[in-house]
C-alpha cells in the first residue's frame, strides 16, 4: 500500500520535512512542485525531517504543468477548505495522488475549477479555523487512506 503524496509550492521547510518523514513512515511516496519557499539544502528542512530525508522516496517537478502532463490519468484527490465533500467520502486507491496546496493560499482556482469533482475538505467544527496546518492534514488524509485501504 503507498500513496503519492504532493505538495504544490509549498513554503514552510518544516511542514515539508515533516510531511517527509510521514511519507517514509506511511510506505508513501513524496512529490513536491515547484517553486518552493525554501531551499531543499535547508538544514532546518532535514531537521524536520530527522535522519530520514535521505531514505524518501521524492520526485520534484518544475512546474504544475510538468506534474500534470506526466502524471495525466492517474487517480486523483485533492484537498481544499473549499471541498463539498468530506475526505470520508473517497473512493480510496493504493498508488492514488493525494494532492495539497501551499501554506498561504491551498491550491489554485484553476486547479480547484479544473477538479471540482474530486476535491476534498477535511471538517472544521469552529468558525475561527480557517484551515488546519499543512502537515497536520496531509498526516490525516494519508493515515485514514492507510485505514481504508487495510
Amino acid at each position: 500500500m503507498a500513496y503519492n503524496i504532493v505538495l504544490i509550492e509549498p513554503e514552510i521547510h518544516t511542514n515539508t520535512g515533516n510531511i517527509g518523514r510521514l511519507s517514509l513512515a506511511s510506505g508513501s511516496n513524496l512529490h513536491l512542485v515547484k517553486p518552493f519557499g525554501f531551499e531543499l539544502s535547508d538544514k532546518r528542512l532535514k531537521r524536520a525531517g530527522l535522519d530520514y530525508w535521505r531514505h524518501i522516496s521524492l520526485t520534484i517537478y518544475d512546474s504544475v504543468d510538468e506534474f500534470f502532463s506526466i502524471n495525466k490519468g492517474k487517480k486523483m484527490a485533492f484537498f481544499s477548505s473549499h471541498g463539498k465533500e468530506t475526505h470520508w467520502s473517497i473512493d480510496y486507491e493504493d498508488n492514488m495522488f493525494l494532492i495539497f496546496g501551499k501554506e498561504s493560499a491551498g491550491l489554485s482556482t484553476d486547479i480547484l475549477e479544473a477538479n471540482a469533482d474530486n476535491t476534498y475538505k477535511i471538517p472544521i467544527h469552529n468558525e475561527h479555523i480557517r484551515s488546519l496546518n499543512l502537515a497536520n492534514a496531509v498526516s490525516i488524509i494519508v493515515y485514514e487512506g492507510l485505514r481504508s485501504l487495510s
